[in-house]
């Protein structure tokens, strides 16, 4: 690549990757436009700019409305017969189970549509399955045991797309099976009522980039409407469905879906919510985590999520959605304090475990790395793990990466996918081909089971299966940085008005910055595995930084190697609250050495 074209002329980083400005010439200009005629820090116009923002849209997406991004509900393929089975169950005061995934996506599911059909007089049956003893997905005992509790209708969250053998046990038991999903389907859907999903084939709403919650959250507008239109509501009062945003949010980052259009008003909204702690069991689990200041994105994603995630992981599955639904202080707190308990002992499982991978994977790619994906497999490892183990795989050689572990004849695990390689799309293939027991997913993740014997037939096909996609991934990666500041620049007040034109995550991605030729001092490990320092600009202005999870990898070496040296440094601000003091800190996730 032409170094004349990248920023600051680094064409090859520590992380072997050019930087380039994310703004074009027309970028450029409309970040100027953004500046001078909107009156918008120069800072901000050129995120907003580099956002694809329009000058004359900046209002509307600093504070996005639901009004202006909510499509009809029933665009969506069946949501009209979901719709009318619902609202006859609410009319009837039936009893209604409830099958959620075991993630965060589907205890926000379970909790949102439970707590919704419950203020309408319904009482629901919620259960969140074990992930050892009966695997992902609705099962055939979970119907019986509703059939045999009085339900009639069983609504699935986060999963059923795939359901074929409980379905149809269902059907035989009487009962109606409403689905609502949003993981790729196969041409050929199991026998349901409906199935609601905007990543079946024939769904043409284009809503694919939805999570679990926001499926649920738009069928229960919908049948709001409904229940409005035929009279239900008049002389009581409907639920608050503006209230339950808070469900949708923590769903939207935990699932990792984009942060655009739809699902960041969903976001912007939900942590408003959340800022008045009126739901118990997040109030809760906030305090645990010691989530500090307003919420944001980041406090779902690495403090609330994984501690939700951890009752399905290695203890009690239903812990998160019983958190998530109740109404009594004493009760969240207990919840909220075994869920944190979980965590730490997740955490430990995860490192050991994690380890062990790496050794394995690089045995696997030899010193030059080479191969498509990374497939490991363990004895031990708990199911509950492996998607965290292949997530740290994937960050750490930069490629697909599968963790599975053995269960009887079977090995049983998930995936994690790097930008421009669709994961989901490959399982199917996988699943079609014969080659594996069950499977399915998105783009960026993806769950499995092979039989043991045939563990090398699948490295094979997803080694070639991959070869393409991947290494066009790798070739075409690059940082995109929006902007250079120095240490001085670099304050919370800056923070804070960069967060205005956030929430920012998958597909909205942080602003990243660099600071020119600062000087890296102070380079020392911190709490184990993260790496922190100090950049000294030219005037002699400091700016703490850190380097998350980089101890022993190839970035850290490149921070210890390059320390006293005049770098340009890569990372994105965040505000550091310590001692009753705020300072900005800088999270590095590149380096080049500035040349001389």
């Amino acid at each position: 690549m032409d170094s004349s074209h990248c920023f600051l002329g680094v064409d090859v980083s520590a992380l072997g990757r050019p930087w380039r400005a994310r703004l074009d010439r027309a970028g450029e200009m409309r970040a100027l436009a953004i500046h001078q005629v909107g009156g918008h820090d120069e800072l901000v116009a050129r995120v907003l700019a580099g956002r694809d923002v329009a000058p004359e849209a900046v209002e509307r997406y600093l504070d996005p409305t639901l009004r202006d991004l909510m499509p009809d509900p029933f665009v969506l393929t069946d949501m009209e017969a979901a719709t009318e089975r619902l609202r006859r169950a609410v009319e009837r005061g039936e009893r209604v189970a409830i099958f959620g995934d075991y993630d965060v996506d589907g205890a926000c599911s379970a909790a949102l549509v439970s707590e919704y059909l419950e203020a309408c007089g319904c009482e629901t049956i919620v259960h969140i399955p074990d992930r050892v003893t009966e695997g992902y997905g609705p099962n055939v005992e979970a119907m019986a045991a509703f059939a045999a509790q009085g339900a009639r209708l069983v609504i699935t969250v986060d999963c059923g797309a795939v359901s074929h053998e409980p379905f149809a046990a269902a059907r035989g038991l009487g009962l109606d099976v409403v689905a609502f999903d949003h993981h790729q389907a196969p041409a050929t859907l199991p026998d349901a009522l409906a199935i609601v999903d905007p990543n079946r084939e024939d769904d043409l709403s284009g809503l694919g980039h939805l999570c679990a919650a926001g499926v649920a959250f738009l069928a229960l507008v919908a049948l709001n409407r409904s229940l409005r239109d035929a009279g239900f509501w008049n002389g009581r009062k409907a639920p608050d469905l503006m209230a339950a945003l808070d469900l949708v949010a923590l769903a939207t980052v935990a699932d990792v879906v984009p942060l655009t259009g739809l699902n960041r008003a969903f976001v912007v909204k939900g942590l408003q919510v959340m800022r008045r702690r009126g739901r118990p069991g997040l109030a809760a689990l906030f305090d645990v985590a010691g989530a500090d200041g307003a919420p944001k994105p980041y406090h779902l994603g690495f403090l609330i999520g994984p501690r939700i995630n951890a009752g399905g992981r290695i203890g009690d599955a239903g812990l998160g959605a019983r958190l998530l639904t109740t109404t009594d202080d004493l009760v969240a707190r207990d919840i909220a304090a075994e869920l944190d308990r979980l965590n730490r002992a997740r955490r430990a499982i995860e490192l050991d475990a994690v380890a062990e991978a790496e050794a394995e994977a690089l045995a696997a790619l030899g010193l030059e790395e080479k191969g498509a994906a990374v497939v490991v497999a363990g004895e031990t490892w708990p199911q509950g793990v492996v998607g965290l183990i292949a997530a740290r795989l994937k960050e750490r050689f930069d490629r697909p990466a599968f963790a599975l572990t053995f269960a009887g004849g079977h090995a049983v695990g998930s995936g994690r996918s790097i930008p421009g390689v669709d994961l989901g799309r490959t399982v199917r293939a996988a699943l079609e081909a014969g080659l594996i027991v069950k499977g399915g997913g998105h783009a960026m993740a993806a769950g499995l089971t092979v039989e043991r014997a045939r563990l090398g037939e699948l490295r094979a096909f997803l080694e070639e299966r991959l070869a393409h996609s991947v290494s066009a991934a790798r070739a075409s990666a690059r940082l995109s940085v929006d902007a250079a500041l120095t240490a001085s620049a670099a304050t919370p007040d800056l923070v804070r008005r960069l967060d205005a034109a956030g929430p920012y995550g998958s597909g909205n991605p942080e602003p990243l910055f660099v600071l020119p030729r600062h000087r890296l001092a102070d380079v020392m490990p911190i709490g184990g595995d993260h790496l922190r320092a100090r950049a000294v600009a030219m005037d002699g202005s400091t700016l703490d930084a850190i380097a998350f999870r980089s101890v022993g990898k190839t970035l850290g070496e490149a921070l210890k190697r390059l320390r006293g040296a005049s770098v340009h440094l890569a990372g994105t601000l965040s505000i550091n609250r310590w001692g009753g003091r705020e300072r900005a800190q800088f999270r590095v996730v590149d380096v080049a050495e500035a040349e001389r």
